[in-house]
């Protein structure tokens, strides 16, 4: 066994944690809840993504990217969001040394402002089927974390399709 790894039949969450270390996967960052993944364990995810990639765009998939920031009331809209989310989210209310007239949210997920974009750009079954995927950094405010599994702030993959039929 490595060196300073605790047993896993002894403390399975301690050795997680230095199995990671020891690895020199990811250390905590300076923010509470977040981490920095290091050279190797982005290196991991970087081999993961790029298959996963590879897999989506053989079904005709393509990649695009959503803003960080959705307006508040898109939230709201969605009642389910809101009531599973908002303990969790983080809410920019100034910017540029002024308060902002509507506060705005740190995406938690990316459903709120794909489907209003969406809403934009299909205005008929002939613009079917749109196949969409992110790649992107999401935060949830976290109340207890650990590295890899839960932290604030964590790279994040969601694919959003519109079809013309259901299959």
């Amino acid at each position: 066994m490595a060196k300073n790894i605790t047993p896993r039949k002894e403390d399975y969450s301690k050795w997680y944690l230095d199995v990671i270390a020891a690895g020199q996967l990811a250390d905590y960052a300076p923010v509470k809840g977040c981490m920095v993944i290091r050279p190797t364990g982005y290196a991991i995810w970087e081999a993961m993504q790029s298959r996963l990639d590879r897999m989506f765009k053989e079904t005709g998939h393509v990649n695009a990217s959503f803003p960080l920031l959705i307006p508040k009331h898109f939230m709201e809209r969605e009642a389910e969001h809101v009531e599973g989310f908002s303990p969790e989210c983080a809410v920019v209310t100034h910017g540029g040394g002024k308060e902002l007239e509507e506060p705005l949210m740190i995406r938690p997920t990316s459903e709120t402002v794909i489907g209003h974009m969406y809403s934009q750009w299909i205005q008929s079954y002939r613009d079917l089927p749109v196949l969409i995927n992110q790649w992107c950094n999401v935060m949830r405010w976290e109340m207890r974390t650990r590295l890899f599994l839960r932290t604030a702030e964590f790279l994040w993959q969601e694919g959003h399709t519109a079809h013309a039929t259901a299959r």
